[in-house]
């Protein structure tokens, strides 16, 4: 037998006998109303049958483990009196013989159930003040007094809460009140899980710091700062297992909102801290509940806080001061760069050659969701590593798209190296910024830059030059080569007149991007990362904390951030000097033009001979060739022919007028 069924065996034993003497007890008091009244012999034998059995509770109440009403008595600070009428309420959930003896121990069958009354006869040492509101039995809710109209209190019923009758009986859970208000982790680790070294040694500060905390130190607050949801439940969930505690995560939208419940649950919330060492664990990083001032729960919570008296494990962004008297906050991070590359060789094994360095340096993900792509990848059928490599580097891209449709616009990726047409040195420069996205795991990582540089880890570009002259196409170039998705800035859904909120929009769009899958593009860039200017009235103020915020937010995003502007003159000069990359997009040459002609048809077009030394001659960008080549396409679609050099120099000359530029017929006249 082992220590759990001893355990058990030996509570059973101790209620057993704890009932008995209660049932003497009663059965002693029914005599007092009997008409036949017992002899000396047999008062003599129930006197002695009583104390008998009083001995055995205590000889049962000593050494460890308690039984668990003794613990009761030991946890909740019970005096003698209020531990046996406890007694006396439980009893009636244990015992169906105990009902009918509470009726004949008080002389009225109206009364089959426990009173204050009953108890002050049946015990010893009785004390009126433990049916205070501010005394143990009913602080914590242990029992329950159902008050009739106009019932004096010592006579009214009293019950057991359910959750304490099941406790004693050595049934521990979580009371379902409490359940009401939590929800699953999105996680859940096992014991032998292991956290990568960095994030163990996050899980070990919260772990002294709730497990060295002094009583009167309560409500005590642990604030789990950064971006990572599931890193935070990861840390909280291994630093509850290692403290002994058994962590609930609450929503704090369900909170009663009347005052009254409210303390009440929270005094339920505080009891289970006591019974099942409970510890709360809120993801508060997406919510402003937490702040002072703000509604939707934010007054509930806060008093839920200040009444429960409890350990609380909370996710933020960031730290927010004033939760209560005692907090303390602890930064969580995803796993660095190399531990995510140990991750990602552990779970593959031998399956990929050199896939562990390329998805560490691009993705920066969780060992959860690392554990979870390559589950997946690999209980899909695959045979060669080329598709497992694939399906690894698709999933990881599911995984971080941002979720900003109301931010961002995602590009579907056409162009590539192919389609493009730019001076060799632009082109080079473009093939550089995707060699550094792909190879900067090896030379930050295994080179140790990184150990190096706090900051400008992340590779950003500006791409100036006229409209229609390839920058847009270049971004989908570098998205298409690196295998990443393109997002283009609405600029219109980050810039508010509301202070505040543009630099809140910015942080949702970086902190989403974060994670590698994206390739950020803002499109005419200087509308949002104009000069700062001189200060003369607040909203001056409030422009330049926002020009601000983006000088430091670009120079610490770790992704690839590319703007494209038309006027760098009108960029602010702290942005040019951050930039690693200007790459310059001219107005395409004589040769530039004609090559740009040959590519602006798909090979499926049905056309006659084209003079593209004649197209070349138009002063023209590539986006125009573009609206030139769709529209000729169209005009021959309704001849039901084919594309003609009368239909392009007629969707030519079209394209002038668009632009209000001079039109001189004779250079749209085809005599071919």
């Amino acid at each position: 037998m082992n220590v759990a069924d001893n355990w058990q065996e030996k509570n059973d034993q101790y209620l057993a006998v704890s009932i008995e003497w209660l049932r003497l007890k009663l059965m002693k008091a029914e005599w007092e109303h009997s008409e036949e009244k017992p002899s000396s012999k047999e008062i003599s034998n129930r006197d002695f049958a009583i104390r008998s059995a009083a001995l055995q509770i205590k000889d049962l109440e000593s050494g460890e483990p308690l039984p668990l009403l003794a613990f009761v008595k030991k946890r909740f600070g019970l005096s003698a009196f209020e531990q046996q009428l406890l007694l006396l309420c439980v009893a009636m959930e244990l015992d169906t013989r105990i009902p009918a003896l509470f009726a004949r121990a008080q002389n009225d069958p109206g009364k089959p159930y426990p009173t204050f009354a009953l108890a002050m006869i049946l015990f010893d040492a009785p004390a009126w003040d433990v049916l205070s509101p501010q005394r143990p039995l009913r602080y914590w809710r242990l029992i329950e007094i159902t008050r009739l109209m106009n019932q004096p209190l010592v006579s009214a019923a009293l019950k057991a809460d359910e959750r304490m009758v099941n406790f004693i009986k050595g049934l521990n859970y979580l009371d379902e009140r409490i359940v009401r208000l939590s929800t699953p982790f999105d996680i859940s680790i096992g014991s032998d899980t292991v956290l990568p070294p960095s994030q163990q040694k996050a899980a070990d500060i919260v772990t002294n710091s709730i497990t060295t905390i002094d009583r009167d130190q309560f409500p005590f607050i642990v604030q789990l700062t950064g971006q990572d949801t599931l890193s935070k439940q990861l840390i909280a969930q291994k630093a509850a297992e290692t403290a002994n505690f058994y962590l609930v995560s609450l929503m704090p939208d369900l909170l009663p909102q009347q005052t009254t419940e409210l303390e009440e649950l929270a005094r339920l919330w505080q009891r289970e801290s006591l019974l099942l060492r409970v510890m709360g664990f809120i993801d508060a990083q997406k919510s402003d509940i937490l702040k002072p001032g703000t509604q939707n729960g934010s007054f509930q919570l806060h008093r839920f806080f200040s009444v429960s008296q409890g350990i609380f494990l909370i996710g933020v962004r960031e730290y927010v001061p004033g939760l209560a008297t005692f907090s303390t906050g602890v930064e969580i991070k995803k796993p660095s760069p190399a531990e995510q590359q140990a991750e990602w060789k552990q779970m593959l094994g031998e399956n990929v050659n050199g896939t562990a360095a390329l998805l560490a340096g691009q993705f920066s993900l969780n060992t959860v969701t690392i554990r979870q792509i390559v589950r997946g990848a690999i209980g899909e059928d695959s045979n060669r590593e080329e598709d497992l490599h694939q399906k690894l580097w698709s999933k990881c891209l599911a995984t971080t798209s941002p979720e900003l449709d109301t931010l961002v616009q995602k590009l579907e990726l056409k162009a590539t190296w192919e389609d493009i047409v730019l001076p060799e040195a632009s082109e080079k420069q473009l093939r550089q910024i995707a060699s550094q996205v792909r190879y900067r795991s090896l030379v930050y990582d295994n080179w140790g830059y990184r150990d190096k540089m706090n900051r400008g880890l992340g590779i950003n570009a500006l791409f100036v030059g006229e409209s229609g002259t390839g920058k847009t196409m270049a971004a989908e170039v570098l998205a298409n080569d690196l295998g990443l998705h393109l997002y283009r800035i609405d600029l219109s859904g980050v810039v508010s007149k509301y202070i505040g909120e543009t630099e809140k929009n910015l942080r949702r769009l970086f902190d989403a991007a974060e994670d590698g899958g994206a390739i950020l593009f803002f499109d005419e860039a200087d509308a949002l990362f104009g000069k700062r200017s001189e200060v003369k009235d607040s909203h001056d103020r409030y422009a330049n904390i926002e020009i601000n915020y983006l000088l430091q937010r670009m120079e610490s995003y770790n992704g690839l951030a590319i703007l494209a502007t038309n006027k760098k003159s009108a960029l602010d000069d702290a942005f040019i000097r951050r930039l690693r990359f200007i790459v310059h997009f001219p107005f395409p040459g004589t040769k530039e033009r004609k090559m740009i002609a040959e590519k602006m048809f798909p090979a499926s077009v049905p056309k006659s001979k084209i003079d593209y030394d004649r197209l070349a001659a138009l002063n023209l960008t590539g986006g125009n060739f573009y609206n030139i080549a769709i529209n000729a396409a169209f005009m021959a679609a309704e001849d039901g022919g084919e594309v003609t050099m009368p239909l392009i120099l007629s969707a030519a000359r079209a394209e002038f007028q668009k632009m209000e530029r001079p039109v001189k017929e004779a250079d749209f006249v085809w005599n071919g």
